[in-house]
């Protein structure tokens, strides 16, 4: 009874409205020191509201809660943020629409941000595809296999559906995890005076 009870406390489920504020929280712990958020958000206290910003415009605003799928624990060490095929992530100039909620949030450097996004944007794969946008894990519970189970429904979904899953990593030492669900490495990108990203592409089992 015990092992069953733990299974049901950490089953990933479905996330919630209700689940936003946590998952934002969460989001922005995971990606304090993550390189893309150094570039586009200069300056601790401006990261750390540009992320919230952002992150809960992907879940409302941009419509990952309700027109794609958010997968969550209890406790909310974490989520994985999918659109689904034909959905796509934000366009670069649906960033613009995030001024208005994080006024001093972009540096000197907006412009090398904007192009860049311009950039990743048009390596996007063409068919219709399965698309990762945000998988993040509060440090303290990172390396517990959270991030693994956090995906697991949709790449089944990738492969009952035989469709493939796209992401891009913004840290090298990711890829080997990834690698390890079977995405591949098919691109690399870097910006301006900025850090790498590594696209990967993974087909369906």
């Amino acid at each position: 009874m015990e092992g069953d009870s733990a299974r049901e406390e950490t089953a990933v489920r479905r996330a919630s409205r209700v689940d936003v504020s946590g998952i934002v929280s969460s989001l922005c712990a995971a990606f304090d020191d993550d390189p893309v958020a150094m570039f586009v958000f200069h300056g601790q206290r401006r990261r750390r509201r540009g992320l919230a910003a952002f992150f809960r415009a992907l879940l409302l605003g941009f419509g990952y809660l309700n027109a794609g799928e958010v997968w969550t624990l209890e406790g909310l060490p974490g989520a994985a943020l999918w659109a689904p095929p034909g959905k796509g992530r934000p366009r670069p100039t649906d960033f613009l629409k995030l001024a208005p909620a994080i006024p001093f949030s972009l540096g000197v450097s907006s412009w090398s941000v904007l192009e860049f996004l311009v950039r990743m944007d048009a390596r996007r794969p063409p068919e219709d595809h399965w698309y990762l946008s945000t998988l993040g894990v509060t440090p303290q519970r990172q390396h517990q296999g959270i991030g693994s189970r956090l995906m697991q429904p949709v790449l089944d979904k990738c492969d009952g559906e035989n469709l493939p899953a796209y992401l891009e990593s913004s840290k090298e030492r990711n890829v080997s995890f990834y690698r390890s669900h079977g995405f591949e490495v098919v691109d690399e990108l870097t910006a301006r005076k900025g850090p790498t990203v590594w696209l990967m592409y993974r087909e369906p089992r």
